[in-house]
């Protein structure tokens, strides 16, 4: 009686989770990047629409 051994596909499994993974992280990443395009283009307009500007209240150092 012979016994056929069957193949383990342990690796591959391994192999697929991490090309899904990195997979999914691109496509979210670039979803992401699509919000931030009109945001970007007022802030080149004008700098005083970025919440990071330095206005009076901040370059002395004042607290709110």
């Amino acid at each position: 009686m012979s016994e056929v051994q069957e193949k383990d596909n342990f690796w591959l499994y391994i192999a697929l989770a991490i090309v899904m993974s990195i997979g999914t992280v691109l496509l979210v990443k670039n979803a992401e990047h699509d919000k931030y395009v009109t945001a970007a283009k007022n802030i080149a307009e004008d700098s005083s629409n970025s919440a990071y500007r330095n206005d009076v209240i901040h370059l002395g150092g004042a607290q709110k």
